[in-house]
């Protein structure tokens, strides 16, 4: 259908300009011209066909129209308003706060990948979570706008975080530097103000090692390059503080520290809820006076920085950890050792298996194909257009300088072993093993499971799926195990389709990477007798971790492996899932689709109710 005029009415309310990918439905009701976009994993609650207000203004004539028309000689891209309704960037829920934190994410990401590649040439260092956070609020894209005493809807005690801009995005903590937020009781603006959260991450001399009680010091009067320190006053912040103690009304507690597997970062976890107890002025160590205050946790609520202390008891005393049965359950094969406890009942471990780090191919395996590595001779340098593995990659190094995957891509191809390039190139993440302490742990009704004692970051490597390249799953048969569908991995099965990649005018691109995956053919694993860690991780129709192909080259041939990733942030202590998907009718020798049918136990809300 040529389009040459179309009415186009904006909505005056809306103020964040975002792309959306979908398809374009023109329908004609009596003199007007309705739009409509297929959403894809858009924002909660949206209906999958809904009408759009669309902007093709520029943005000095942005106006409250009404209508206007616009004429087209050849195809065009619709720039889309959207923004979440007022009631929505108020009042959030966890649906929203993960979707919010997600596109923060997968934007900041996409921002160091680009940053990464000009910091090679130029030596300059931006901070992509900062320019990420702007394009955030120009956009309208935040929730839980509105300060609250007490809980704020969707997030739970726990949470983890690794930017200040995230708790201002989802209404935790206001304050991008200030570790005091408060707002007036009262609804006029003069009222008296309270403290509503604080954020106790080392800037001060804090006494925060009970799990139950923080001395949390005052702001203001510390040195800096253009003057000393100085007594702190009762204004701002310690006033809010002090009027918080007489009001006893919740202040939300969030605690920092320093990133295990990032040195130069911080980490920050929700601790729920306190109330200040006790407020009182001492010496500081630089001589000046300081304020006091000792908050106390409400009791009953789950236990966040208490797991983080004993994890920290663990690892230097592994042995103190309850229900262990073995320290290490790889016996060294991987760099960092994997607990396996049990705290649930008496079995002492799962079934005998071979531990193996990566897959082994028989060498007759036909998605083994000719490949050759890069001639770069020290580290491979992102932005180097003459890199031929950059080159497999689209142009960019897949990973972010910390390691991190920046986007979800069809195919992955790292540096292989006849590349000169270094060892430790950023882009050999899968060859250079996990870099978190796992657990694999009994679980009260879905046999063993894993987690991890360190927070991990989205984007994070897990594990890849090591085991056995097998060409046909084998049903059991009589007198015969056959193959275990539990310790299976096929990638010809239909896995839930989900958006995790940044949203593309927002990174400042023109194209989108794709997030469907390119794969010569379908490969299965079987790590029955013999894989890793991976085979403990169980389904969930809403998981936490995904997998992604990888190739890489060995004796001038490539092979495909299959990596598992974090899909969002992860507390310590939560178990890693992922979605097993639904097998297609030739997976199985029989063709019986109700072959190794489960009930699933994930307890989701978008639970299906089985699982294969």
């Amino acid at each position: 259908m040529k389009i040459t005029t179309l009415t186009i009415y904006l909505s005056p309310k809306c103020q964040a300009k975002e792309t959306l990918s979908g398809a374009l439905v023109i329908a004609k009701k009596k003199a007007s011209i309705v739009i409509y976009f297929f959403f894809l994993n858009l924002i909660p609650k949206i209906e999958s066909q809904k009408p759009v207000y669309l902007d093709l203004a520029k943005r000095k004539e942005k106006k409250n129209y009404t209508g206007k028309k616009y004429s087209f000689n050849e195809p065009f891209h619709l720039p889309v308003i959207f923004c979440l309704p007022t009631a929505e960037k108020d009042d959030g829920n966890r649906e929203l706060v993960e979707n919010v934190l997600m596109r923060f994410e997968a934007l900041r990401r996409k921002l160091s990948q680009m940053e990464d590649a000009k910091e090679s040439h130029s030596g300059i260092f931006k901070r992509a979570n900062l320019k990420a956070g702007n394009i955030m609020f120009t956009k309208g894209v935040r929730t839980n706008g509105k300060k609250r005493i007490g809980v704020v809807p969707g997030v739970e005690i726990g949470d983890i975080f690794f930017f200040r801009m995230e708790l201002i995005l989802i209404g935790l903590h206001s304050q991008s530097m200030a570790g005091i937020d408060f707002m007036p009781m009262k609804a006029d603006i003069e009222g008296e103000r309270v403290a509503i959260s604080i954020v106790s991450s080392g800037g001060y001399e804090d006494d925060a090692e009970d799990p139950d009680v923080l001395v949390y010091t005052g702001q203001g009067g510390n040195a800096s390059a253009d003057k000393e320190a100085s007594d702190q006053k009762l204004v701002r912040g310690n006033l809010a503080l002090e009027r918080s103690l007489h009001r006893a009304n919740e202040v939300r507690v969030i605690r920092g520290f320093k990133d295990a597997t990032h040195q130069t970062s911080k980490v920050y976890v929700y601790d729920g809820l306190y109330k200040v107890q006790e407020s009182w002025m001492e010496k500081g160590k630089t001589g000046c006076n300081m304020f006091k205050y000792k908050l106390v946790r409400l009791p009953g609520q789950t236990g966040a920085f208490s797991t983080w202390k004993s994890i920290r008891k663990w690892k230097e005393d592994p042995s103190s950890r309850d229900g262990l049965i073995l320290p290490d359950l790889t016996s060294g094969a991987e760099s960092i050792p994997v607990s396996l406890v049990n705290e649930v009942d008496d079995e002492k471990g799962p079934a005998y298996f071979t531990y193996v780090s990566t897959v082994k191919y028989p060498k007759s395996f036909k998605l083994v194909q000719p490949s050759y590595g890069c001639n770069c001779r020290d580290a491979c340098q992102a932005g180097n257009s003459n890199c031929s593995c950059i080159q497999k990659n689209g142009g960019d190094f897949p990973y972010i300088t910390t390691g991190i995957l920046a986007c979800r891509m069809p195919m992955i191809f790292e540096c292989g072993s006849s590349c000169p390039c270094f060892r430790n190139c950023k882009n050999r993440v899968l060859q250079t093993g996990f870099k978190v302490h796992f657990e694999v742990f009994k679980t009260r009704d879905k046999g063993w499971g894993l987690r991890s004692w360190d927070p991990i970051r989205a984007g994070t490597f897990i594990c890849e799926y090591a085991g056995e390249v097998i060409e046909k799953i084998k049903e059991k048969a009589d007198g015969d195990d056959g193959e275990n569908n539990d310790y299976v991995f096929n990638t010809n099965r239909v896995y839930e389709s989900f958006k995790w990649n940044h949203e593309t005018e927002s990174a400042e691109e023109r194209s989108d990477t794709s997030e469907k995956f390119d794969i010569p053919s379908p490969l299965i694993i079987s790590s029955k007798n013999s894989g890793n860690i991976a085979r403990f991780m169980n389904h969930s129709c809403s998981p936490n971790v995904f997998w992604q192909p990888i190739m890489f080259e060995h004796n001038n041939e490539a092979f495909l492996h299959i990596a598992f990733f974090a899909k969002k942030h992860i507390p310590p202590m939560t178990e890693l899932t992922y979605d097993y998907g639904i097998p297609q009718s030739d997976e199985t020798e029989s063709n019986n689709m109700e072959h190794g049918k489960k009930k699933c136990l994930c307890g989701s809300l978008k639970c299906r109710g089985y699982f294969y």
